[in-house]
This record gives structure tokens, sequence and C-alpha cells, in this order.
């Protein structure tokens, strides 16, 4: 099987091979256009603009609480020689002490928050 292209099928008047190369010069000028088109617009670009956008950033700031003071706790100066009653009286006392302690530092906390 052969397959003969001639001028009257294309109804053109010119050739195959005349047609090809027309669509080929008709691509590389265009696509000449378009290159010129780009170097053209990169040409007219200037400088970019320095611009200043003020961005606001959470930074951490140490606390400035003041430092509770150990108190000098009731049971500390307790002996073995003294009494059941004096022992039950200091032990109680130093919990109200450490009660008293407990809030102080909750307070402080609270207030570094």
């Amino acid at each position: 099987m052969r397959l003969v292209l001639n001028s009257h099928i294309c109804r053109s008047g010119m050739g195959i091979y005349q047609a090809a190369s027309h669509v080929i010069r008709g691509l590389v000028c265009g696509s000449g256009l378009v290159l010129a088109l780009g170097l053209v617009g990169c040409a007219g670009k200037s400088e970019p603009r320095i611009q200043y956008v003020r961005v606001e950033v959470p930074v951490q700031v140490p606390c400035r609480a003041p430092e509770v003071a150990v108190p000098a706790w009731a049971a500390a100066g307790l002996l073995k020689t003294d009494s059941l009653e004096v022992k039950v009286r200091a032990l109680l006392a130093e919990r109200r002490q450490r009660i008293g302690y407990e809030r102080e530092l909750a307070a402080v906390a609270d207030a570094c928050r």
C-alpha cells in the first residue's frame, strides 16, 4: 500500500513541503516575537522597594516577684525530752506556718502568670 500526497488533496495550490516550511517559519517567527516581548518586559523592572512592617511578637519577660522567705519552723527546735503536749502544739503551729507559706508561694506564682 502506498500513500501519495499531492497538492490536490490539500486544495491550497502548494505542495506539502512548502506548507510545512511555512508552518515552521511561522513558529520560529512567533517564538522570536515571544522571546523579544519577554526581554522587553524584563528590561522595564526597577529595584524593589523596601517596605518596613511592624510585627508584634510576644517575648518572655522574667518575673520580678519578691522572694518568699522560708520561716523558722516551730517543730525544728523540739527535743526528745519535750512532753507530748509541747510536741503536739509545735506540730500544729508548724502546720499553720506551712499553710501560710504555701499561700505566699501560690500568690507569687500567680503574680508571674
